[in-house]
């Protein structure tokens, strides 16, 4: 199957764990959307409080506050207009029952009726609990809809993606796991590769950067021009044959490691 570099998508349900993970992963294509006239419904499990360094002084509620409003802000400039928080502790979604999980997202999947489904890969990205529990919610979800059912995606990353962007770095330092590493997959292994142009790369990186708390460090600390390039492409693939066994070894490595 070819590579799909347009982004239509038709009707688009993202299903994220924090403020923050669909602007990195999806910006791009959500904004691409809403531009053509498609429906964009961006779905967060939890609202991030978690994600502050331990001697912030504001309390858990100030915290999820602050997140709330940045994804507001964020999403507002892409233009995405349906929000919706499934409340869950930020770091609280692995022990969630699985059944309760997929629940939720088949009963939004029969309400939105989307076309196509974003979500984590197996790996969860950078293997954060919260981010396998969400793939495999959304996994289990499709499998038990009848046929047809909308399409999944995984976000993933190529290889030569992580060698331009990670191969000077520690890539632990960007893992929520000690001794995890991420996905990497061959160009012709992707269903969905959407390269941000210039002006719609201009509108991603101000909405990332509208979601101070966690984007501002990260980009002071790449500069400008390198973020740029970091957030350019998004990338997504479909479900594949031993997809079950890594979800089942990602979740078993986040479970004991968090």
């Amino acid at each position: 199957m070819s590579i799909d570099t347009t982004g239509e998508l038709g009707t688009v349900l993202g299903i994220w764990a924090h403020p923050d993970d669909e602007a990195w992963l999806s910006a791009g294509l959500m904004a691409s959307a809403v531009a053509a006239g498609r429906r964009v419904v961006c779905v967060t499990a939890t609202k991030g409080e978690a994600g502050f360094p331990d001697d912030d002084p504001r309390t858990v509620e100030e915290r999820a506050a602050v997140r709330a409003a940045e994804l507001d802000a964020s999403i507002g400039l892409l233009g995405v207009s349906e929000h919706r928080w499934l409340g869950y502790a930020d770091g609280g979604c692995a022990a969630v029952d699985d059944d309760e999980g997929s629940a939720i997202v088949v009963a939004l999947i029969d309400e939105i009726r989307p076309d196509t489904v974003l979500t984590f890969g197996p790996d969860g990205a950078t293997g954060h609990p919260d981010h396998v529990a969400v793939c495999r919610w959304s996994t289990l979800a499709l499998s038990r809809l009848p046929a047809p059912a909308p399409r999944l995606l995984y976000a993933t990353k190529t290889g030569d993606w992580g060698e331009k962007f990670m191969s000077g770095d520690d890539p632990g330092q960007y893992m929520m796991i000690e001794g995890f590493t991420p996905e990497s997959v061959e160009l012709d292994e992707l269903a969905v590769w959407f390269s941000c142009d210039d002006a719609m790369l201009a509108l991603k990186v101000d909405a990332m950067r509208a979601q101070t708390s966690q984007i501002e460090p990260i980009f002071e600390a790449f500069g400008l021009e390198a973020f740029r390039g970091l957030v350019r492409d998004e990338f997504f693939r479909d479900v594949r044959p031993g997809d079950a066994e890594i979800l089942a070894q990602a979740t078993a490595f986040s479970r004991r490691s968090h």
